[in-house]
């Protein structure tokens, strides 16, 4: 296990959570996802955040434009 303090710490979006700002990350190893310890804007809870939910917050001058909602996908019926 690696726990990796981060200075400093990065803004991102938590995915159904919102925006917070990462100042950690725990690596438990190859077969698990990495934790992103994260401290939300909204609120100040702190979450360990599994990757996949993890998302950079836009930042218009570094070119990330913000998502765009993505349509819902419908599975075709045969």
């Amino acid at each position: 296990m690696a726990f990796t303090q981060l200075d400093p710490p990065i803004p991102v979006h938590i995915v159904d959570r919102g925006a917070g700002q990462a100042f950690a990350v725990i690596d438990y190893g190859p077969e698990f996802d990495l934790l992103w310890v994260t401290g939300m804007d909204d609120g100040g809870e702190i979450w360990c955040v599994p990757n996949p939910q993890v998302r950079l917050q836009a930042n218009w001058s570094m070119g990330r434009r913000p998502a765009k909602a993505k349509e819902p996908r419908i599975a075709a019926i045969s």
